[in-house]
């Protein structure tokens, strides 16, 4: 085998896509002068829901607050038990928290990191009142068949697609027909970023009339535009809200960057194709299955599982040796059933969930992002090869 020649430089596992068309646009609205929630909030709003094909989106300053404010919409409160994933970053249940929940926690089908849909219905107590469903990864949950559980028990849905701008269900755009509420992730690493920021979309109309009112304080609709010649200094407080609101620096990039997001894909599409090509055929290596469902991936993560027992050496030692070779990698995600709180405050242990902890101690996310080379990617294949069949 050919010797790995190290690159001099680290390559980072993730950066963001940005340009002078960005640059420009967040630079008109340092000059225009309206820096907090404005007219270019507003534009993104209707801009993005147009795009995934929601009747209302509302903008927000995380997706962890766009979760959130699902659930309020949805009257989860104390003792109301919410199933979701471990597999998932920790916002997914930490929300369910925050409004006095109690996050219960369904099992992952191995093949795709998804939640298990028969694992939810496992779950199902006289106290369950909603299910959050992650898209992992960029893939789409099984739809369908969650949507089906809910209208059965009459249990709110609130999709977490965080990883899912671009994922189409069936030829559908995550986000479209949403009965229930949707919650994407703009945050530094996505497909689509703005720094950070999110954005909850809905067919609803009074889930979104209520989350504009939460997200600022709770106060009246109308009263962003109080400083503007015809605004109004009054305003009433309506709800114990949040300050959870999207502003015009965030809205401009993200307005530019939903300009240039068929672009971006297509890169990450391209890029995973040429890591599908070479990993299938490596021992020791296994690829996530992508269900028929999901018509269109939106490639957020690229992950491999590794086969200690056809590779001689377990996933921490293999991101070691990745990081010799200056390459960056992540792990999505330590489980969350596993985190301090979570096992002090709930009872959670260690193999309370196998499929999940399996997955986890095998699972790398590779870099993928639309701004790297093909040297770059070229450079990943060699030196993930290089790990696997270097003697040890």
């Amino acid at each position: 085998m050919e010797e790995l020649k190290i690159r001099d430089t680290f390559l980072n596992y993730c950066l963001p896509d940005i340009t002078m068309t960005e640059c420009n646009e967040v630079l008109e609205t340092l000059k225009s002068g309206w820096l907090a929630k404005g007219p270019r909030t507003m534009e993104f709003e209707k801009q993005f829901a147009e795009y995934v094909g929601a009747k209302y989106a509302v903008g927000m300053n995380s997706c962890t607050a766009a979760l959130h404010i699902a659930l309020v919409t949805a009257g989860i409160g104390s003792g109301d038990e919410v199933i979701t994933t471990p597999m998932t970053f920790a916002a997914s249940a930490n929300t369910i928290i925050h409004t006095g929940g109690i996050p219960v926690f369904a099992d992952i089908d191995l093949q795709t990191g998804c939640i298990d849909v028969d694992e939810i219905r496992k779950k199902i107590t006289s106290r369950t009142k909603a299910i959050v469903p992650v898209h992992y990864g960029g893939q789409a949950c099984d739809l369908d068949s969650i949507y089906k559980i809910a209208d059965e028990y009459g249990l709110f849905v609130s999709e977490d697609a965080a990883h899912a701008i671009y994922t189409k269900y069936k030829n559908r755009m995550i986000g479209s027909q949403a009965k229930g509420a949707v919650s994407f992730s703009f945050y530094a690493t996505k497909n689509l970023s703005t720094g950070e920021g999110g954005m909850l979309v809905t067919d609803d109309e009074k889930i979104a009339e209520k989350a504009r009112v939460l997200v600022t304080h709770g106060m009246s609709r109308n009263a962003w535009n109080r400083y503007t010649k015809g605004g109004t200094w009054k305003y009433d407080i309506e709800e114990a809200g949040y300050k959870y609101n999207m502003f015009d620096l965030q809205a401009a990039l993200g307005l530019k960057q939903l300009e240039r997001l068929s672009q971006m894909q297509d890169r990450r599409e391209q890029i995973a194709k040429i890591y599908n090509e070479a990993f299938s055929k490596l021992e020791g290596i296994e690829l996530l299955k992508t269900m028929p469902y999901t018509t269109t991936h939106a490639w957020h993560l690229y992950i491999i599982k590794i086969d200690p027992n056809k590779t001689s050496i377990d996933r921490d030692q293999f991101i070691i040796e990745l990081n010799k070779r200056n390459i960056g990698t992540s792990v999505h995600f330590i489980p969350v059933h596993l985190m301090k709180i979570y096992r002090e405050k709930f009872g959670y242990q260690e193999g309370g969930f196998p499929n999940t902890e399996e997955f986890f101690k095998g699972i790398i996310s590779l870099p993928l992002y639309s701004k790297m080379a093909d040297e770059d990617v070229q450079y990943v294949i060699k030196s993930v090869y290089d790990v696997v069949k270097k003697p040890r």
